[in-house]
């Protein structure tokens, strides 16, 4: 789970939201807090784990890529595998996550009934399925512990898509 420090993993402030997982010293934390300085035009975010709470600034932290690791802890299971794709599926036939293996990348990223969206990392991956449930935000979860990640995800999308 190791990210090149480079510009493609400085995280756009915008996208950041509570709860969301990212990279900090090469540990995982969960975003408790974002916030700007009174007297300075940067910003913060206050993470935190099982083990530590802390402010750093928000162009600190890194993403986290998805990974198949990832994938099977957010419940997916590996359902194709050539030497072009990896194709992994959620129980709800509609989800599904593509890792392409060719050097174009054209059909990398998540497939919600058909349709593409790029998704690179987790924190992407939390805005797109929980922020539209705001409402119901005790059944979408995301917790992180010493010893697992656990993922409960309400999936109403059907009925946003018909609507």
């Amino acid at each position: 789970m190791n990210n090149n420090s480079n510009t493609q993993n400085i995280m756009n402030v915008a996208d950041l939201k509570i709860k969301n997982l990212v990279e900090y010293k090469n540990q995982i934390y969960n975003i408790t807090e974002i916030f700007q300085d009174n007297n300075e035009k940067d910003y913060f975010v206050k993470i935190e784990n099982e083990i530590h709470s802390f402010s750093v600034p928000a162009n600190s932290i890194k993403p986290i890529q998805i990974t198949e690791e990832w994938l099977e802890k957010f419940g997916f299971l590996r359902t194709y595998i050539s030497d072009q794709r990896i194709r992994y599926e959620r129980p709800e036939a509609f989800i599904k996550y593509d890792i392409d293996l060719s050097s174009r990348k054209i059909v990398d990223g998540l497939k919600i009934y058909g349709n593409s969206i790029r998704c690179k990392y987790i924190h992407e991956f939390q805005n797109i399925f929980f922020l539209p449930f705001r409402k119901r935000a005790g059944n979408n979860e995301l917790r992180i512990s010493r010893h697992r990640i656990l993922i409960i995800i309400y999936f109403p999308i059907r009925k946003m898509l018909l609507h």
